[in-house]
């Protein structure tokens, strides 16, 4: 089914006229940005940093678009995924007027964005074994209710949700909603089952070099979504904001020599999750480890405090979601290397209750 999902955009962002940055062509010199002829001595770029960046990257576009099988049109690159929600929260949110549905626990900059945007937050819980409650979403959609995001594999929870459910979910919001797939953590689960759910034009899959491909902080992320999706955030985007360093080194680190590294690091990377997870599960302190589709563990402990001091004697930091309502008592374990997974499991076998 084709819905128009553009009209379901913030009017003012539909007839936003954007601002058109200086033209860049290759092999033509740029006198009409006001750009530094020369180039910093401490500048080790292939574009030199004395000239913007493209306004929007048109090589990293089109190797991330052939990577994820998706054509380039449907592909704006950001900053990480966390820009591609605030993207989407301004063009598709009024202040005031209209909502977000989140389903917590999940990641908490879905809500941080919404209320820098002071649009509406509706939650709805996971439900019980943290699985997606696409019934009470569908039955809580108003007209308000624009986006709502779903993580697979979730954060802080760590599953997957079930594909068949998301796309119930999509195929009950067509014509009314957007359904924003967070996939940030797709290397580790199901991928090509989340990104078929591509197909429906009411659907956003956000994509990340941050955790994979070991990239966090070079800041690149992918919006996939259907075209007119793509000239709503455009208008919405800041030209050249997209930094030569990090365009170059994730065009590095998508070259085929530096790809074939990953599965054989993903694999790994899976294999001491399961370890650690059979580890942690045999600790006095421990309640229970969640399954995980990611790569990290959310584990419930007796005393979580505890647990964070003996973690960080030993030189280890965690994540507290111990005090949060839908995960009493929960820290949330980054798999780290055989040697810090190996510290962490000593420390806390000392433990007891």
């Amino acid at each position: 089914m084709s819905t128009d999902v553009a009209a379901l955009a913030r009017p003012d962002i539909r007839e936003l006229e954007a601002y058109v940055p200086a033209s860049y062509a290759p092999g033509l010199v740029r006198l009409n940005a006001n750009e530094a002829p020369w180039r910093s001595s401490a500048d080790a770029t292939e574009r030199g940093l004395n000239r913007y960046p493209e306004a929007r990257p048109s090589a990293l576009t089109q190797t991330l678009a052939e990577h994820y099988g998706v054509p380039a049109e449907t592909l704006f690159v950001t900053r990480g995924t966390s820009e591609a929600i605030d993207l989407l929260i301004r063009c598709f949110c009024r202040p005031g007027q209209d909502e977000i549905v989140i389903c917590p626990p999940t990641f908490g900059m879905y809500a941080v964005y919404a209320n820098i945007q002071a649009a509406g937050i509706q939650e709805i819980s996971l439900g019980d074994g943290f699985t997606l409650p696409v019934d009470a979403i569908l039955a809580a959609w108003r007209d308000a209710s624009r986006l709502v995001f779903v993580t697979t594999p979730n954060n802080p929870t760590g599953n997957a949700f079930d594909t068949a459910e998301i796309e119930r979910l999509v195929q009950g919001l067509e014509g009314r909603g957007i359904v924003v797939v967070d996939g940030a953590y797709l290397e580790f689960a199901d991928t090509d089952a989340a990104m078929a759910l591509r197909r429906y034009d009411n659907v956003v899959v956000l994509r990340t070099m941050s955790k994979a491909y070991g990239l966090a902080g070079a800041r690149c992320g992918s919006l996939i979504a259907d075209p007119a999706v793509i000239e709503l955030v455009t208008k919405v985007m800041p030209p050249y904001a997209v930094p030569t360093p990090s365009v170059e080194s994730a065009l590095v680190a998508l070259a085929r020599e530096q790809f074939d590294v990953m599965p054989t690091r993903i694999n790994a990377l899976i294999e001491e999750r399961e370890r650690v997870a059979a580890a942690l599960a045999d600790l006095p302190l421990t309640v229970r480890v969640l399954p995980s589709d990611a790569n990290f563990l959310l584990v419930q402990f007796q005393d979580p405090r505890r647990v964070l001091d003996a973690a960080a004697d030993a030189g280890l930091l965690l994540r507290d979601f111990s005090t949060q309502t839908t995960t009493p008592d929960c820290l949330r374990i980054t798999i780290g290397t055989a040697a810090q997974n190996d510290t962490l499991i000593a420390a806390l076998t000392e433990l007891t209750p």
